[in-house]
Order: C-alpha cells, then sequence, then structure tokens
C-alpha cells in the first residue's frame, strides 16, 4: 500500500475507485474505519482517499507536539505523492481543521465538507474530547447518543474492535488533541470554496453554536443540524452521504 513523505514522517493511505478525488480526513484519535458508511457510497464515481493522521495507524508516530498547520502539510505529502490536482476535502472534528487550513494554505481543494468543526480550538471541550480516548471508560458514549448505541449493540461491539486495530492511543493521541484545541484558523473570508458544515446537536465536544459560526463566517459556507452526537455524521450516514454525493455532483458538472 502506498506510502508518502513529510520530511521524515512516513504516511499510509489508501485510494480506490475513478474520477474526481474525494479526501477523508480523520477526526482525533480515529481510525480511517470512522469513514468505512462514507467510502462505500462515494467510491466508485469518485475517487476516494483515507490517511492516517501522524500517530495513528500505520503512520509514524512522531513524538509531539503536533499543530493543525504541519497536518496539513501532511495531506499535501499524500496528494502530491499519489498524483492528485486537485480534491474534494471531508473533515471531521481535528480532520475538518485540517481541511480548513489545507483550503487556506494549498491550492488543491475544491470543496470542503466539515463535520462537527469549529474554526478555534478555543470552542473546543477538551474534557469531553479526552473521554472520547480509546482507553476512556465510556468513550463511545459522547460519540453516538445512546438510542443510537441501544439500537446495534453488535455494531457498537464492531466499532470498538476497529478502534482496537487502528486508533491512537498515547502520547500520539494527545498530540493530536492538543492540535485539536490549540487550532486558530487563518482569515476564514479568505476560503472561498464551497463548504457545508454539518453539526450534533448533542455534541459534546463542539458545541452547535461554534460550528455554526464557522459556516457563518465562510463566503459559501451553510450549515445543518443533525440529530446526534459528535459521530452524528455516522448515525444518520444515508442521509449526510446522499448530501455529500450532491454536493459532489454539483460540484463536478
Amino acid at each position: 500500500m502506498p506510502t508518502a513523505r513529510n520530511r521524515d514522517v512516513s504516511l499510509y493511505y489508501e485510494a480506490d475507485g475513478d474520477g474526481p478525488t474525494v479526501v477523508f480526513i480523520n477526526d482525533v484519535g480515529y481510525g480511517a474505519w470512522l469513514w468505512g458508511w462514507h467510502y462505500d457510497a462515494v467510491a466508485g464515481p469518485y475517487e476516494t482517499v483515507v490517511w492516517d493522521l501522524r500517530g495513528t495507524g500505520r503512520s509514524d508516530a512522531p513524538a509531539g507536539p503536533y499543530d493543525v498547520g504541519t497536518l496539513a502539510a501532511d495531506l499535501e505529502a499524500v496528494l502530491a505523492d499519489h498524483g492528485v490536482g486537485s480534491a474534494h476535502l471531508v473533515g471531521a472534528g481535528l480532520g475538518g481543521m485540517i481541511a480548513l487550513e489545507y483550503a487556506h494554505q494549498y491550492s488543491r481543494a475544491r470543496s470542503l465538507t466539515l463535520y462537527c468543526t469549529a474554526g478555534s480550538g478555543d470552542a473546543i471541550d477538551r474534557d469531553a474530547l479526552d473521554a472520547l480516548a480509546l482507553d476512556a471508560p465510556s468513550s463511545l458514549d459522547g460519540a453516538f447518543s445512546p438510542a443510537f448505541r441501544e439500537h446495534d449493540p453488535d455494531l457498537m461491539e464492531q466499532i470498538a474492535g476497529w478502534r482496537a486495530d487502528e486508533d491512537a492511543t498515547g502520547a500520539a493521541r494527545d498530540a493530536q488533541a492538543n492540535a485539536m484545541t490549540t487550532f486558530d484558523a487563518s482569515p476564514l473570508y479568505e476560503i472561498t470554496q464551497p463548504a457545508e458544515v454539518y453539526y450534533g446537536l448533542d455534541d459534546p465536544v463542539v458545541p452547535p453554536e461554534a460550528a455554526q459560526s464557522l459556516s457563518a463566517d465562510l463566503p459559501r459556507g451553510t450549515a445543518e443540524a443533525v440529530e446526534g452526537r459528535h459521530c452524528c455524521f455516522v448515525e444518520h450516514a444515508p442521509a449526510v452521504t446522499d448530501r455529500l454525493v450532491a454536493l459532489l455532483d454539483e460540484q463536478t458538472e
């Protein structure tokens, strides 16, 4: 499988499908399993790229600190290595912040789809973020609503297994969390790509008003509320991916 390099850091990624490129960018700690629902819906008419942030999965885990600017440079290394001329960026939480920084600093971004993302780390509830860590006692409570967890306990067990195999832990996960909470977006009015912001109505990590503010500050931003918590985009993946595909189709007509 391919790897890219940003200086001395090796970054693992996977690509599938044909057509315009859609890149999925992970949240703090999460492995590429996070995008399984979206990946299957998009791959085919579009090329999909998923990559492990530094500190996660099969990418290197250098000592921190990490910052969003460095993670955006990692994304640039992945896209350059894969020969991508332009890409639609889909990010969650920290991944959304990376997408914002990337769109400001580099020239390949065509559109942004941002899940549970804020324009400033000051808006993030660090205690709630840390409660999502793999080794936290109730790590799925803040990610998924009680109704979703109770409806499909087998899926929750699967997710726990995927997390054990792929998620970042320890110092690397802390470095990613610090990158999220210390982020301060570049001037948002300079990000002129179409940007759709989705936020969980019960997200304990990113308050709805922070996501709404982000959308309002983006020149072509729209905001959409989703029932659920920090991983509301997984809970309601069919509806969310339908909207994502509609945006992609609109931008590639």
